[in-house]
């Protein structure tokens, strides 16, 4: 399997974003995930859908002068995971990520992407695990059927801190919505001190996997310290068929410690490791 390598946009987040997409060309990447983070990414979902077309379009003439591809949109209505969850029981907080999630498939089209990315949605702690969850379940069906009439791929993150914080919950969710896929990282997991072997069920469903060092404790780690065994990843993905974009994911923020690492030097040290496997 020869891997299509992204980096992510908000790896760089103290550059410019003309900068970042030019920082990630130089370091020989072909595509680029772009982060729509409301409050803390480069371009953000306030500005950029306001014409989400003509926007997507700006951002793929960018993208296309650097020789890049956009891998995945990204999108987060929030800084926190509560305020615009796709399950919130507030009704008019719901209705707006719906809206805004259109203004993504409509963007991502524009801009080339073929696959888009959310947060699952949280345990509200007022009502029923149960009623919680059947409400994700909702509105991500919802959200598989709209992301297909356009022809794109729509998956969500298990991550510390949703409603599926657990390769279990993950896979069930994943069973239990048509059409949905995950984007896999196994550092959410990791960070538990659950096991690659617990984790690996997960692989085939993945159609878009981030990449970065972890260790238990520790959601963002060097490599130097990381636990995750990569190259048994990787042979999954070759043996699952994997279609999707290899995209390497170190974040710079003071949120779980992900302050810490040298995200140049870590992400071209796994950028390596995937290329030894994969060529």
């Amino acid at each position: 399997m020869r891997a299509r390598l992204a980096c992510a946009d908000f790896t760089f987040p103290l550059l410019e974003h003309h900068a970042s997409l030019q920082l990630i060309q130089l370091m020989g990447f072909q595509g680029v995930d772009i982060g729509l983070f409301e409050g803390r990414s480069h371009i953000q979902p306030s500005g950029e859908f306001a014409d989400p077309v003509r926007s997507g379009q700006r951002l793929e003439h960018r993208l296309s002068n650097l020789g890049l591809e956009v891998a995945d949109i990204f999108l987060q209505l929030d800084t926190d995971f509560v305020s615009f969850a796709i399950n919130q029981p507030d009704d008019t907080r719901r209705r707006h990520a719906r809206e805004q999630f259109l203004r993504a498939l409509d963007y991502a089209a524009a801009c080339g992407s073929r696959h888009v990315t959310t947060l699952p949605g949280v345990r509200f702690p007022e009502e029923s695990h149960r009623d919680s969850l059947d409400r994700v379940k909702e509105e991500l069906a919802w959200r598989v059927e709209r992301a297909q009439r356009l022809r794109l791929e729509f998956s969500v993150e298990a991550h510390v801190g949703s409603i599926v914080d657990t390769p279990r919950k993950a896979r069930a969710l994943a069973r239990g919505v048509d059409g949905l896929t995950l984007t896999l990282d196994y550092t959410h997991f990791t960070r538990q001190g659950v096991t690659d072997e617990e984790i690996e069920p997960l692989v085939e469903h993945a159609s878009h996997f981030h990449f970065r060092g972890a260790r238990q404790n520790r959601l963002q780690a060097s490599m130097a310290e990381n636990t995750i065994d990569y190259e048994r990843v990787l042979t999954r993905m070759e043996e699952v068929g994997y279609p999707g974009w290899h995209a390497v994911e170190y974040v710079w923020s003071d949120w779980e410690h992900c302050n810490e690492c040298d995200n140049v030097s870590e992400t071209i040290i796994l950028r390596d490791l995937i290329r030894r496997h994969c060529t």
